[in-house]
């Protein structure tokens, strides 16, 4: 079991530090760039794990073999630089999601072997998931995914919960592994296949019905008088925060780009 979340850790290395290398292209960044990227894709999460959990050295530090794949990775990547370059924009999300299971599961792993309480592996499985990618994206000057709208934290969240759930109960642990990737990386997957996105809260202004009335009104624009008595107080407009719900936003990014 030792050696398959071995192989579990490099295939994860493997994968983001690829997601690093697309992304350092689609930036137009030298090979030092996409190394750059690669590296702290690849072992900044985990770096970021070990260093919150006390483990010294760090694991990249005890087995250099990590910085080796790394570097065969981006390696690989330059010699084939042109493939990577006609990759669809879908691969990188998809590659990330990958990398986002498996660190996910690890990072859990890692902290309940040292003992952690569950909650903290939860956290510790959701740090080695997303940082890599956090510092990546702010190398390329990107927003982070997980400070999206997208269902990024959330997918790693369960997965962690669904690892240390099912290691409480006594399952074992290849099954609650391969359990846990399914969880982190189906929701993953159906986030970016039909775009789901959590609700969002936004400031909203609240206008009067007399001012929307007059804002839809051409006369009330040109100052002619309606009939009534005049306002003598004009309604002042409020702004208040709200949820706005996935559906609302999307009904909103279509009346906008009309």
């Amino acid at each position: 079991m030792t050696a398959l979340v071995y192989w579990l850790d490099m295939a994860g290395v493997v994968v983001f530090a690829l997601s690093g290398v697309i992304l350092a292209c689609r930036s137009r960044m030298d090979p030092f760039g996409m190394l750059v990227l690669a590296a702290v894709t690849g072992i900044g999460g985990g770096t970021l794990r070990d260093l919150v959990l006390g483990v010294r050295p760090v694991f990249w530090v005890a087995d250099p073999t990590y910085l080796w794949v790394i570097l065969a990775t981006v390696g690989l990547s330059i010699v084939g630089f042109h493939y990577i370059h006609r990759l669809s924009r879908s691969f990188l999300p998809i590659a990330d999601a990958f990398g986002l299971a498996l660190f996910t599961v690890i990072g859990a792993h890692k902290a309940l072997q040292l003992e952690a309480p569950g909650v903290v592996a939860v956290l510790m499985g959701l740090l080695t998931g997303v940082a890599g990618g956090m510092v990546r994206d702010v190398l390329a000057r990107r927003v982070p995914m997980v400070l999206r709208q997208e269902v990024y934290a959330t997918a790693s969240i369960a997965g962690g919960i669904t690892y240390v759930g099912l290691g409480a109960l006594g399952v074992p642990v290849g099954v609650a592994i391969g359990l846990a990737l399914a969880v982190t990386l189906g929701l993953r997957l159906a986030a970016i296949h039909w775009q789901l996105t959590l609700p969002v809260f936004a400031w909203v202004v609240i206008r009067p019905p007399q001012e929307a009335q007059a804002s839809a009104d051409p006369g009330a624009e040109q100052g002619v008088p309606q009939g009534g008595p005049p306002a003598q107080l004009k309604p002042r407009t409020k702004v208040r925060v709200r949820m706005i719900s996935p559906s609302q936003q999307r009904r909103q990014r279509d009346k906008e780009s009309d």
